[in-house]
């Protein structure tokens, strides 16, 4: 049975499983989520009713949060590229780093994307100071862990990978990496020509004038 994918080409956590199914060629369909299909919300919120996406359909299995969908992909549908790596250690690393892109990457990058889409007599200052605060250590902490290694858990692609390659995409267009930090701005433009990624960023053109803080004219 096909996978369905619920899913938006603009949105980082859905980048993050893009990445994971182009890597190994999965075939999977589209469910492409847009107000303009109301018959399709409907049945993705049947599907989740917290409505966050991606979310994974397997026949009668409902999978959801990004991680989670490429660790079920890993299990009950591998391919040639091993996301999850098989030794023990080398696997949690690769957690440690994917959760460390989420929360502390993404997760402040988001915050300042929604605090623009708010009204002005809305927005949250301090709330934005933190945000950009937590980048900027965030940028540093890496710059010296990709001082050492290729690929954000070591030597091979990974669920790290997958995760590190949309949260500094659009970090790096909301609050720019510094040039100082040379080791992180390497990789991302490693994480840019790995062919499974410039799929979905290439995928995702037609949605960049829905930036709220406008789409820089590059990548």
């Amino acid at each position: 049975m096909t996978l369905k994918l619920y899913a938006h080409p603009f949105s980082s956590y859905c980048q993050k499983v893009l990445v994971a199914l182009y890597e190994n060629g999965t075939p999977f369909e589209w469910r492409l989520l847009t107000p303009d299909d109301p018959a399709l919300m409907a049945e993705f919120a049947a599907l989740w009713p917290l409505k966050r996406f991606p979310v994974l359909a397997d026949g009668n299995r409902t999978v959801i949060e990004s991680s989670i969908i490429i660790e079920y992909l890993a299990r009950h549908h591998p391919g040639p590229v091993r996301l999850i790596p098989a030794d023990a250690d080398a696997a949690l690393e690769a957690r440690t780093m994917d959760r460390f892109f989420d929360l502390y990457v993404s997760t402040p990058q988001g915050r300042i994307v929604f605090n623009a889409l708010r009204a002005e007599t809305d927005r949250d200052p301090c709330g934005m100071a933190e945000a950009r605060g937590m980048l900027d250590t965030a940028y540093a902490w890496l710059d010296g862990v990709m001082a050492a290694r290729p690929w954000a858990a070591g030597k091979d692609f990974s669920l790290a990978d997958c995760a590190a390659a949309p949260a500094l995409f659009y970090a790096d267009w909301t609050h720019p990496i510094p040039a100082q930090y040379a080791h992180l701005k390497a990789y991302r433009q490693r994480l840019l020509a790995r062919p499974s990624f410039a799929r979905a960023v290439d995928e995702a053109r037609p949605y960049r004038p829905l930036f709220p803080l406008g789409a820089p004219d590059r990548d």
